[in-house]
């Protein structure tokens, strides 16, 4: 195969007759392969080789930057094989191991290591830098915070002049993009920022924050909705982490006084991870704060979101109706993305045409045509909204009403033949309506309009390997607001906290749900402009079950704790 290779960059005139008798002359006598003497010699820039290589094997390139290969896929194959062959286990589907390697068409490393692993080798092609510096990585170096602190230069210096002016002036001190660069792309910096990713995607936290202070990187994960303190990175580290990261987004690593967004794409184990970034200035230096979106952790079915029986039915009776509006409500982080994705999911069928605009596109599903937000160049969910009737859609989700405009196209289209979802923020169903009219709508659209309010909150599951039956404490019921006797027996479930819950007590998260649909008496309510108290009591007298009455149904059947009703819903 070399001998093909050879031949084909001097016909692509990539390399002279000349330069590939030198490199063959020079394969011979150090027995290195010929792509390996090619990238020594710079006989050929690296990135063009690897261009060219993907064109002649007719093989993906993999950049290793944006994949994390999990611990037990790294056991695999023993350092000492990986460094002979320049190879590097990515992700495990069955009996199928992918592998990143120099030269995918070295028969026999291929056939040693299907021996080695008992697996069948799907090789896929990266850069020898790469894989080096991957290798030193993932095998050379130990993994972990503990170790980098080790590596980092004893007695790292303390906090000088330069540095307490720093402090002082509250402005990070000026450093050029190259010092910056090179900092993000040492070692310690790269395997700090792969361990803190791979950390949070296992423990299943939906946020990583970075935060810089006076003498301390703080980092935090976000983990069935409650931050926990993770141990701190060293502090001299600060820079290199920061910039890291806004290199992986593809942010301006110069630029330190404005906020910035971005996107990572990564491979984490064998699953694809996006992330989501923010960078702000701070005192101390720039925050950030990562939100993971695990496709592979989305919950699509409405039957698992914690529906009762009863609210199940009404909800789903009214995502059937043929035209009108449904609105969920809530604050931010409370499921409601998950639980309008799940019906659409579940309306999502051949004969209809489903369109949505997001601000912005969290998880992508098939079928189902998604718009990103671009407000800089005039695509606003009003302006989307309007072009969306001229496609004739069956059904329409607007990621958010913000204001009047947005909410009376979305209520037009819903009077002219459309089902239309969106989200408010209200802290209930019944105040949902005042919300409406109070931005400008007229109580008759909103009468007309309206099918199905429903307002939700997710709280966090009681660890089911820990689970245990504890006496209620009465204080902790007055100040919940709850009557004695709703606990006859004065016995509620709690977890005592176990190494599954991470000694917290509590694991996943479940969802308390109000439904309201919109009865002939409410709209006529409505249209009278009565007040939401008024309007509650008659949702409530129709069946209506407030959020605080479905936790307490889930604190009763040992589903989460009187801690977290507090902790999500007002006691008044």
């Amino acid at each position: 195969m070399e001998e093909k290779l050879g031949s084909y960059l001097v016909k692509n005139g990539l390399l002279t007759e000349k330069q590939l008798r030198q490199a063959v002359q020079e394969k011979r006598e150090t027995g290195q392969r010929l792509i390996s003497v090619l990238n020594r010699l710079e006989l050929i820039p690296e990135n063009k080789l690897l261009a060219h290589l993907s064109n002649l094997y007719r093989m993906e390139v993999i950049d290793l930057d944006y994949i994390i290969p999990s611990e037990d896929v790294l056991k695999l194959i023993p350092a000492s094989k990986a460094y002979h062959y320049e190879v590097l286990p990515i992700n495990r589907k069955g009996r199928y191991l992918t592998v990143a390697m120099v030269d995918p068409t070295d028969i026999s490393a291929i056939e040693d290591l299907r021996f080695i692993t008992g697996m069948e080798i799907n090789p896929v092609l990266a850069s020898e830098s790469s894989i080096r510096e991957a290798l030193d990585r993932y095998y050379k170096m130990e993994k972990g915070i503990t170790e980098v602190k080790e590596e980092v230069t004893p007695g790292a210096k303390e906090l000088g002049i330069e540095d307490l002016e720093l402090l002082e002036t509250g402005y990070e001190q000026e450093v050029e993009e190259n010092k910056l660069r090179a900092d993000a792309e040492g070692g310690p910096v790269i395997r700090l920022v792969n361990f803190y990713i791979a950390d949070a995607v296992q423990k299943g936290a939906s946020d990583i924050h970075i935060e810089p202070y006076e003498r301390q990187v703080r980092v935090r994960f976000r983990v069935d909705g409650v931050l926990r303190e993770q141990q701190s990175p060293p502090f001299n580290l600060k820079a290199g982490i920061i910039t890291r990261l806004k290199l992986m987004a593809k942010m301006d690593i110069a630029e330190h006084r404005l906020c910035q967004d971005g996107r990572i794409n990564i491979m984490v184990g064998d699953k694809m991870i996006d992330l989501r970034v923010s960078v702000i200035p701070t005192l101390y230096g720039e925050k950030v704060v990562m939100r993971i979106l695990d496709r592979s952790s989305l919950m699509l079915d409405l039957t698992k979101l914690g529906f009762s029986d009863e609210a199940l039915k009404k909800y789903s009776r009214a995502i059937e109706s043929p035209y009108g509006i449904i609105l969920i409500t809530g604050p931010t982080g409370s499921g409601k993305t998950t639980t309008l994705y799940s019906t659409l999911a579940k309306l999502n069928k051949p004969d209809r045409q489903i369109m949505t605009i997001e601000d912005p596109v969290e998880y992508n599903i098939h079928g189902i045509n998604q718009i990103q937000v671009h407000e800089e160049i005039g695509l606003t969910f009003a302006t989307a909204l309007r072009a969306f009737l001229r496609q004739a859609p069956n059904i329409i989700l607007v990621g958010e009403i913000r204001d009047s405009e947005t909410a009376e196209i979305a209520i037009r289209a819903a009077l002219t033949g459309h089902l239309v979802f969106s989200t408010i923020h209200t802290n209930d169903a019944p105040t949902t309506i005042n919300r409406l009219i109070d931005i400008g709508i007229p109580p008759y659209l909103v009468a007309s309009a309206l099918v199905l309010i429903q307002a939700q909150r997710l709280v966090r599951r009681i660890c089911p390997k820990c689970k245990e039956k504890i006496k209620v404490d009465p204080k902790l019921l007055e100040e919940a607001g709850i009557p004695e006797e709703t606990f006859p027996d004065g016995m509620v479930y709690k977890g005592k906290g176990c190494s599954h819950c991470s000694e917290t007590g509590y694991k996943g998260r479940i969802g308390l749900y109000e439904v309201m649909p919109i009865s002939p008496e409410l709209r006529a309510m409505i249209l009278q402009g009565e007040t939401s108290d008024k309007i509650a009591r008659q949702a409530k007298k129709e069946g209506m079950k407030t959020l605080r009455n479905d936790g307490i149904d889930k604190i009763k059947k040992g589903v989460t704790t009187i801690e977290e009703l507090l902790r999500e819903t007002s006691s008044f």
